[in-house]
């Protein structure tokens, strides 16, 4: 089961539900569980897939990681990533009808297409950051105009993400940290444009948030300049993931729901902790 969890990289999935209640807050909805459970089963699926595909690689680089360290199977992994994807698929039919599930083909197309073939290109990190674009646009349904600068927003964020995890074999350049901090940068300002038709209460609690995002992204991302080594930019990858869950709260909470985003920027220490015991032991 420990190996199952770190293949999925279970404790980074409680960034994944924030994607659809921000969409649905940018788009004046109300949240829809069902489409957040189908983004989490997307996301488990890329995890499962991509640790598939990287596999050779690991070997050398990453012994530790389960299918080399020989504590799951290539074909398990290859067969968790499949059903994933269908069970994923279904509950957004379910929950999203039509509209859901087309949303959700693409966002199952684009994470097949990343970790197959995209990530090893220059697109790598763009692809990423469409995949999380796409799940933001999955939560606002038919007013997915609404939600193009927070789908902007989260995809800015996860653009730097993608461009640190290059890095984390090798260790990180002063240009790796410069392009994540512009993308923090960036995605701040997004979520800043997306918060504007809020009224004045909904619009300074999302103001605090966007701080708190900064906060906690910014001084780990330049913290790289200083401690360049591959151990430093994985932490800075773990810690920018379960950033994006106040960045995502910001649209909740720009969008007057003050208690969804409370208790969605709930489960950041409770992802900190859990991330810091898959690392640590």
């Amino acid at each position: 089961m420990r190996a199952l969890l770190e293949l999925v990289r279970a404790p980074a999935a409680l960034s994944v539900p924030g994607d659809t209640m921000a969409g649905a807050a940018a788009a004046g909805r109300c949240p829809n569980a069902g489409l957040a459970l189908a983004s989490v089963l997307m996301y488990w699926s890329g995890m499962a897939l991509n640790d598939w595909a990287d596999r050779e690689a690991d070997a050398a680089v990453r012994p530790e990681r389960p299918i080399p360290s020989g504590r799951i199977r290539p074909g398990t992994a290859l067969g968790l990533a499949a059903a994933l994807t269908g069970a994923g698929l279904a509950v957004a039919a379910a929950a999203g009808g039509r509209r859901g599930l087309t949303t959700a083909g693409l966002l199952a197309g684009a994470v097949w297409a990343y970790d197959l073939g995209l990530k090893r290109t220059a697109a790598g990190p763009a692809s990423m950051a469409a995949c999380r674009a796409l799940d933001v646009l999955m939560g606002a349904g038919a007013q997915a105009r609404a939600a193009v600068p927070m789908a902007l927003a989260v995809g800015a964020h996860t653009y730097g993400i993608s461009v640190l995890g290059r890095a984390e074999v090798t260790g990180a350049s002063p240009a790796t940290a410069g392009r994540a901090l512009a993308a923090s940068g960036a995605a701040a300002g997004l979520a800043v444009a997306s918060s504007l038709r809020g009224d004045a209460a909904a619009r300074a609690g999302a103001g605090v948030l966007i701080a708190g995002y900064l906060a906690s992204t910014l001084p780990v991302q330049a913290g790289l300049r200083a401690s360049p080594d591959p151990e430093s930019v994985r932490r800075a990858v773990r810690l920018s993931i379960l950033a994006l869950i106040p960045l995502q709260a910001a649209a909740v909470a720009g969008n007057g729901r003050f208690a969804a985003a409370g208790a969605l920027l709930c489960s950041l220490p409770v992802g900190r902790w859990l991330s810091s015991r898959m690392a640590t032991s």
